[in-house]
């Protein structure tokens, strides 16, 4: 009897692996929505099967699992570790693979894996902070479309700088870099989730402001957030008016509200920004870029104006105390600027 390890040997019995792979992914290809057990089924086939085909067999499953919508996410890493030749295709099409296991595959396979997941046709800002910090988006986003550099012409000669100027320069570089420094520590000890002392929705106001939103009641979803802010009903209405959900953005995140139930909320009020870039909605974009503390001084600098302005219900002028004839008082909402 023959030794069945030199059978994988035989080009016959590496053609049954390569059949046996490429019909496997074909039928996973024919599942629009697999279910957990068949995600699991063909995770566990996919691996044994792929590492006994051939070059060129690797090659065809990869590309048309690029084209799924879903891939296990083991498979998804283990694709992605493959050499660079085999993992492009699926690094720079696929929509399947998530921001994870993106970044844990530029971390460990070096550079080539890193370029081809720089070249996807869109990136959410967490996987782009972490290719920056590799150092390889920023060189792949400074090529030229005909991939060469463009010379840079020599400076021309010119006379030589002053010590003092020379000193002058190096002392402005440290200043910018130890501003850089300070701005980059407080924001690195900043603990978002530390709000003590701070204006906070309960947990009541935010569920009642999801709820609200999802009705797209937008009258009830300002009295619950001027509730919240302690300002008058104009104030929620005004922020709310902002078309571009810029001030209602702000005002959410100064409040603490969880991110998830920001961005729904956003997207129900203001349509435009549910439109989807790259992974990730315009909603999440602009929320994204909203910093904490100046999202509170913001909003503070809002309701001192507004309580400058406005008299909350409660403080009416009360009754006249020197009996009912006396001339009547006028109810002003609206604070004279003059007082």
């Amino acid at each position: 009897m023959r030794d069945r390890f030199r059978d994988l040997e035989e080009p016959a019995t590496v053609r049954k692996k390569d059949v046996v792979l490429m019909a496997t992914v074909t039928s996973f290809e024919g599942l629009a929505h697999p279910s957990k057990s068949e995600l699991r089924q063909f995770a566990e086939l996919f691996t044994p099967l792929f590492q006994a085909s051939s070059e060129e067999a690797k090659r065809q499953a990869v590309a048309a699992l690029s084209q799924c919508a879903t891939v296990p996410p083991a498979v998804s890493l283990f694709i992605g570790c493959q050499p660079i030749a085999i993992a492009a295709p699926f690094l720079t099409s696929s929509q399947a693979i998530d921001d994870d296991t993106l970044i844990t595959i530029a971390r460990t396979q070096g550079a080539a894996h890193a370029k081809a997941i720089v070249r996807r046709p869109s990136l959410s800002p967490k996987v782009i902070d972490a290719l920056v910090s590799l150092h390889q988006a920023e060189p792949e986003r400074g090529m030229t479309l005909s991939g060469t550099s463009t010379p840079v012409p020599a400076p021309a000669q010119g006379p030589e700088p002053s010590a003092a100027n020379i000193e002058a320069e190096r002392l402005a570089r440290e200043e910018a870099l130890r501003q850089k420094i300070k701005q980059v520590a407080r924001r690195l000890g900043r603990d978002d989730n530390d709000r003590l002392g701070l204006r906070s929705l309960s947990d009541v106001q935010e569920a009642l402001l999801v709820r609200f939103a999802r009705e797209r009641e937008a009258q009830q979803f300002a009295a619950t957030l001027a509730d919240a802010l302690s300002a008058s009903r104009w104030l929620a209405e005004r922020i709310m008016i902002d078309t571009s959900g810029q001030q209602l953005a702000v005002t959410l995140t100064s409040l603490g509200m969880g991110f998830a139930d920001a961005v729904y909320a956003l997207e129900r009020f203001y349509p435009h920004l549910a439109e989807q870039h790259g992974t990730v909605s315009r909603a999440w974009l602009v929320l994204d870029s909203i910093d904490a503390e100046e999202s509170q001084a913001r909003v503070e600098a809002w309701r001192r104006a507004d309580r400058y302005t406005y008299l909350p219900p409660e403080q009416k002028p009360a009754a006249p105390l020197f009996g009912p004839r006396a001339s009547p008082i006028r109810e002003l909402r609206v604070v004279s600027r003059s007082r």
